[in-house]
Parts: structure tokens; C-alpha cells; sequence
């Protein structure tokens, strides 16, 4: 048999040229080949099996990634996404704070799933998605917190929906531009029902999200102002709630249970809650007249200063960067700003480096604006869904249960006499 066996224009590789290009043993090769990595060919005259050369190639390639060892001891997960460095950070190459800045919410999500940016994206909800998440919210207790709202109505589109299991890249991207305006659309209204024809179909899902987190009347400015912070907060990498919706997908779960995850992983204290803490201590350093007491009973408890730090960056997080220079813009916004700034430099006194982060910045806006504590936590759910689907759409593209880490256990050894 010719090793590099014939087809149109198709390179076979016998069963060794296959092993020393994945550099395995032959009977390896016939393993990948149960477990669906590798389809084979046999050769007619039976003198053995021949491989797609450019099949053997691909799976070489990903092994040779997946073997690299993480930097710096921590787990690495491939991806092209969102690169963060020390004074910036990138969606698919192109500076997020600029792309943020020229284009809307929906049109720099479309960014992030496609790599295209169609010009006036809109996102729609299926009515009977909707009615089902508003139902759910709806039977929740009055004191339920946002992400609780935003984890029911989640489980409640993805029920409606029949089509979930279709992992497909087109399948996946129709549940992620359904599902997002379904979240907002189910959360209970603050103030004034958009009018007919205004509402679901057409308008930006800032203007959406607006009354649902204030009954302040919006103006433009204030508008583009919560268009900003959702598009800069699509993604920033793997922060744990994105980690743990690469696991789901992963694991093969449907995009709404991937969201349910990171949903799970946003309302641990130190993850989501932080934008609930800045707000509340902007409130305390504008009714205390000043910042020193609210940074000083913060210090004397041992408790971080919110808003403040961000171990990926040298200086401001160019989020918080982006979001003040456009808040400068906001007149009701005066007071709050000047106390986010109080907080910094009473903070930075003693130690150096210390600067504000996006979840100071979004306190600024939420306080301004006579917005809820949680009203943040909402604003980065909402964005955040995006950039989780985003993850998900990659992740899928990946060999399955890949993010299997294994323990190292530190327990008595076997055997040990029975309890």
C-alpha cells in the first residue's frame, strides 16, 4: 500500500506515519479512532488502515496545545476571545474601550460571537420565551435579588425552548439573541412602561434595561451611559463565572444551563456583589459628607476598600478609565463623581498603586442615577451574558470534557479499617 495513499487530492497516512506525526504508540491511534478522534479508512487488499493526513494533523495540533503546561502553575484554557494586558484589553484584537465607545451593546456582542460587526443589531425575545421567564419571575418572593430573578427566568426560556440541545454554532447564537432581551424583559419594571411599539422590537436593550433599574426618567446621555458600561462589560476574560460556564459547555450542557452556571458563580460575594459594596459606599461617603470615616471603617473592620484594585492591571482599569470620562458628561452625576475620587485618594494616601476599578465607576452611575444597590450586579449580569455565551460558542468547538483536573489527594491511604 502507497503510505501516502491515493484520493482526490486526499493524503492518506498508514498507521505509523500517523503515530510518529501524533507521536504515540500504533496501538494509540486505534484508541483515538474508538473514541471518535479519528476516522480510518481500511485498504482494500487488508494490509492494514490508512488516516486523513490533515485529520491527524488537527488532532496533533490540539495536543500539542493541550499539553503545553499552564503559565505560572495555573490552569490555561485556549481562547480568542478577550486578551487582557497591563493597561488595556482587546475583544478578537480590536481595543474593547474603543469598540465600546463607537458601538452599541448588541453590535459589540455580535463582535464577540461572529467576529463581524453588522451595523444596527437588534435583539429580539420570542414571545413565548418571554411570557414564560415573566411568569416565573413573577412567583418569586418580593425580596428576591436580581441574579435570583435572572437564574429563574434563564431556566424558564430555556424550557420554552425546544431547540437547546442543538449545540450548532446557529443554533446556539439564535438562543444567545433570544435569551439576553428575555432576561431583561423579565425583570419587574421601576418606572414608566415603555409605550406600545416601543418596548421589545427595535429599541436599543439599554433603553430596555433602564426602567427596570430606576424610575428616573432617562435622558440620552444618561442612556449611552448604561450602553457603555453593558458593552464593556461583556467580557474580561476567564473570571470565575466565565470559568464556570466553560466547564458546563464542556461538559456538552445545553447554552442556558452554561448561563445558569456562571449565574451560580456571579452571587458569590466575591465576585458579583462587589459593584452592591461600591454603590453602598459611595451612598455612606455622600450622607457622611466625605470619605475618610467610610474608607477608615472599612480599614478598621480588615475589609478591602470596594471599588478599588485589580490584580490584571498597573493602573485604573481602563473600564472605570472609560466609564468616568463619560460620566463627566452626566451633570447628575457631580456629587457621586467627586466622592468616587474622595475614596481613591484617601485610600492611595499610604499606599501607592492603588486605583479605581469598573465596579467604582458603575457605582457612580447607579448612584447618580437614583438606582438600586443591586443595580450594578444586574448591569454585569445582563452584559456578562454575552461574553458567557460567547465562551460557550468556543468551548463547544473543543473536545468534550476536556476540563477534567485531577486531584491531588491528600487523605489517608487505603486501606484503613471500616468505619
Amino acid at each position: 500500500m502507497n503510505d501516502q495513499a491515493e484520493g482526490a487530492g486526499e493524503r492518506r497516512l498508514s498507521t505509523r506515519q500517523a503515530a510518529e506525526l501524533l507521536g504515540v504508540k500504533p496501538a494509540t491511534v486505534y484508541a483515538y479512532v474508538s473514541r471518535g478522534q479519528l476516522t480510518s479508512r481500511r485498504d482494500a487488499v487488508g494490509r492494514g488502515s490508512s488516516f486523513d493526513a490533515a485529520e491527524v494533523e488537527a488532532l496533533a495540533r490540539r495536543s500539542r496545545r493541550e499539553a503545553a503546561p499552564p503559565v505560572g502553575g495555573e490552569l490555561a484554557v485556549r481562547t480568542s476571545l478577550t486578551l487582557i494586558e497591563p493597561d488595556r484589553y482587546a475583544f478578537r484584537g480590536v481595543d474593547a474601550v474603543e469598540l465600546a465607545s463607537r458601538y452599541c451593546y448588541e453590535e459589540v456582542a455580535e463582535w464577540l460571537w461572529t467576529g463581524t460587526l453588522p451595523r444596527g443589531a437588534r435583539l429580539t425575545a420570542p414571545a413565548q420565551a418571554l411570557a414564560a421567564a415573566r411568569r416565573a419571575v413573577a412567583a418569586l418572593p418580593e425580596h428576591s435579588g436580581a441574579v435570583d430573578r435572572l437564574r429563574v427566568a434563564t431556566v424558564a426560556a430555556a424550557v420554552a425552548d425546544p431547540l437547546r440541545f442543538d449545540l450548532s454554532a446557529e443554533a446556539v447564537l439564535g438562543s444567545a439573541r433570544c435569551l439576553i432581551p428575555t432576561l431583561v424583559g423579565a425583570l419587574p419594571l421601576l418606572g414608566r412602561e415603555p409605550e406600545a411599539g416601543q418596548g421589545d422590537d427595535g429599541a436599543l436593550l439599554a433603553a430596555r434595561l433602564w426602567p427596570r433599574l430606576t424610575a428616573r426618567e432617562p435622558d440620552p446621555v444618561a442612556l449611552g451611559t448604561l450602553d457603555l458600561a453593558l458593552a464593556l462589560l461583556i467580557d474580561h476574560d476567564l473570571a470565575a463565572s466565565t470559568l464556570a460556564v466553560r466547564v458546563a459547555a464542556s461538559a456538552r450542557a445545553n447554552p442556558y444551563a452554561a448561563v445558569s452556571a456562571g449565574l451560580g458563580v456571579l452571587e458569590g460575594p466575591l465576585h458579583g456583589a462587589a459593584g452592591r459594596l461600591a454603590h453602598r459606599t459611595l451612598v455612606e461617603a455622600l450622607e457622611r459628607g466625605g470619605a475618610a470615616p467610610v474608607v477608615a471603617d472599612h480599614l478598621r473592620a480588615g475589609r478591602r476598600v470596594p471599588g478599588l484594585g485589580h490584580r490584571l492591571y498597573r493602573g485604573e482599569d481602563p473600564r472605570a478609565t472609560a466609564l468616568f470620562a463619560r460620566l463627566e458628561t452626566l451633570p447628575a452625576a457631580g456629587p457621586a463623581l467627586a466622592a468616587a475620587r474622595e475614596v481613591v485618594a484617601t485610600a492611595a494616601a499610604r499606599r501607592a498603586g492603588l486605583h479605581a476599578n469598573v465596579d467604582l465607576a458603575l457605582a457612580v452611575l447607579t448612584v447618580s442615577c437614583g438606582m438600586p444597590a443591586e443595580a450594578g450586579e444586574t448591569v454585569f449580569a445582563v452584559a456578562r451574558t454575552a461574553g458567557w455565551m460567547a465562551h460557550a460558542l468556543e468551548e463547544y468547538q473543543e473536545r468534550p470534557l476536556r476540563m477534567r483536573p485531577t486531584g491531588h489527594y491528600q487523605g489517608p491511604r487505603p486501606p484503613q479499617p471500616l468505619p
